[in-house]
């Protein structure tokens, strides 16, 4: 058997072996997305904090009713009497704090897992999707509110990165595998 038979042979048994061929898609072609930008993003996440924050301050001022601990009252409320009290650990203050992000949290987790964006995402005609173009997955909607923690906890470095990221990702898109991508209709 020649050089040439035996390549040609090879060949012929490499293309009926299924493990030899690139894997198809069964999903076709691959649609072109566009991703969503930091301005249109940011205007997002305002909405969605607009809708958040009075239902938090109700859920707060009822919780506080219920445990009898308030802020204490004070004529002047600026910068330096808030870091006054967080600094000094004031339990209604720490209480507010969490309950307000255990609801921001439960209101990104389902609207993430159940629709694939908030709110504000929809009046924006934004949409979260992972590498195949799908809604994230119950992991996935957890790394990423993960990942709002922390781009909270980072001052809003993980959200001020979408700015200067090429692929328009911020912190909780590279932790949980997702891109946000413009809708067309």
């Amino acid at each position: 058997m020649s050089k040439s038979e035996a390549v040609s042979q090879q060949t012929a048994s490499e293309e009926r072996s299924p493990a030899a061929r690139p894997a198809r898609s069964s999903r076709g072609a691959a649609p072109k997305f566009y991703v969503g930008g930091f301005w249109v993003r940011a205007l997002a996440g305002l909405i969605d904090i607009a809708i958040i924050l009075p239902i938090a301050l109700v859920l707060c001022k009822v919780a506080s009713a219920l445990a009898d601990l308030h802020i204490p009252p004070s004529r002047v409320h600026g910068l330096d009497f808030w870091l006054d009290l967080l600094l000094a650990g004031d339990p209604a203050l720490l209480g507010a704090i969490g309950l307000t992000l255990a609801i921001a949290c439960t209101y990104s987790m389902i609207f993430h897992i159940s629709m694939g964006r908030t709110p504000g995402m929809r009046v924006l005609k934004l949409r979260i999707i992972d590498v195949y173009g799908d809604n994230p997955s119950m992991p996935r909607a957890l790394a990423r509110t993960a990942g709002y923690l922390l781009s909270v906890a980072s001052l809003g470095l993980g959200f001020l990165w979408i700015a200067f990221d090429s692929e328009k990702r911020g912190l909780q898109d590279w932790l949980a595998g997702t891109y946000v991508v413009k809708v067309s209709s």
